[in-house]
């Protein structure tokens, strides 16, 4: 028995482990901010990817079932008077081009001839009318998007900052206290790489959800461009009738 108790010490875990608040309460000043300041960016981060996921979810869906009710309806002037009180992104591509029509024929979209009319040139500002509107559909989409893209290349150089000045403050400890033993050095150099860590940590989820969130804009974007293509050839056949 007595043989194994150096064994059972040995191989005994140690108390001594990482605690990230420690280790933010002995940094140094200028590494406690710029770990703070990446900790909110990173709140901030996952904030939008909460929100964007949402929102997104949301308009697909709203969007579907207008576009479905559009070509359904029997009366588009009514249809579109009725919901431009709650209109999504496709309610207002639809509207773009239904007023430009209006402006450009002096007729409502049900018909109606009003004489001669310039097809080709009121073709083109339909098309211009709508392809606009999707693309402020689509920058107001992207708008908060931005931000990701911010934390995602900027957090690492913020947290390798506090790193920098944290691992220079270690080496001015050594030369306070004349002592270069890895005690005095390792809780300074600890603190520091800390910050490069919530700096990865704010970072990698904002460039993957940059990504995915850019790739579902554009899907977004080309559905109710797509859409705007099918008005505009819904409306371009009644100018030639």
């Amino acid at each position: 028995m007595n043989v194994l108790l150096p064994l059972i010490g040995a191989v005994a875990p140690t108390a001594d482990h990482l605690d990230p608040l420690e280790l933010f309460l002995e940094a140094d000043i200028v590494v406690q901010l710029v770990m703070a300041g990446l900790l909110l960016a990173s709140l901030w981060v996952w904030t939008i990817i909460i929100s964007f996921t949402m929102r997104m979810g949301r308009l697909r869906k709203a969007s579907r079932v207008f576009e479905d009710k559009f070509w359904d309806a029997d009366d588009v002037d009514r249809f579109m008077s009725e919901r431009r009180s709650k209109a999504t992104p496709s309610a207002r591509v639809a509207d773009a081009g239904i007023r430009e029509w209006r402006r450009s024929t002096g007729s409502g979209t049900a018909g109606g001839s009003t004489g001669p009319r310039d097809l080709d040139g009121t073709k083109e500002r339909l098309s211009i009318a709508m392809n606009s509107q999707v693309a402020i559909e689509a920058d107001a989409l992207a708008d908060r998007l931005n931000f990701l893209a911010t934390v995602g290349s900027v957090a690492p150089f913020v947290g390798l900052f506090g790193t920098v000045w944290g691992i220079m403050n270690s080496f001015f400890q050594i030369g306070a206290q004349e002592n270069s033993s890895l005690a005095v050095v390792a809780p300074g150099i600890s603190e520091a790489l800390f910050a490069t860590a919530i700096g990865l940590f704010a970072a990698i989820p904002a460039v993957i959800a940059y990504n995915r969130f850019s790739h579902d804009v554009n899907r977004f974007e080309a559905r109710l461009g797509r859409f705007a293509d099918s008005i505009h050839a819904a409306l371009g056949r009644q100018l030639e009738n």
